[in-house]
């Protein structure tokens, strides 16, 4: 089976920091373009951040640049969205989904360009 799934959702305060692991099993993560997407109640899904295969590039959204950071640990096979300073924003539903072709301008933050998909995992951020 080719699996995406995400752990690390949980609560946490505003001005807190989170770390979502998205995990992949039946394929090779690092020869794939990652992104993650995150979609708030009765909003569109929108991408948060990609990370090229192998040392490719990497896009933020403009929301969470300088906020948060993602990174790879091939060895374990898996991306990481790292979260600081989270605000009520950044309450979603956050999955990440792969594809084997990288991609370039804004195409990163289209939903329709990926091929795999995790299942998602709950931010909640409130007092």
């Amino acid at each position: 089976q080719v699996l995406l799934v995400e752990s690390g959702g949980t609560l946490v305060q505003p001005g807190g920091s989170l770390r979502l692991s998205c995990a992949a099993s039946g394929f090779i993560l690092a020869d794939y373009a990652v992104v993650w997407f995150r979609q708030a109640p009765g909003k569109e899904r929108e991408g948060v951040s990609y990370l090229g295969s192998g040392n490719g590039q990497i896009h933020y959204a403009d929301s969470v640049k300088g906020r948060f950071t993602m990174s790879r640990d091939n060895y374990k096979n898996a991306v990481y969205l790292h979260m600081n300073s989270l605000t009520h924003a950044g309450k979603a539903n956050y999955t990440c989904a792969a594809v084997g072709l990288d991609k370039y301008g804004d195409e990163w933050s289209d939903p329709a360009e990926y091929e795999q998909w995790g299942q998602g995992a709950q931010v909640t951020v409130s007092t």
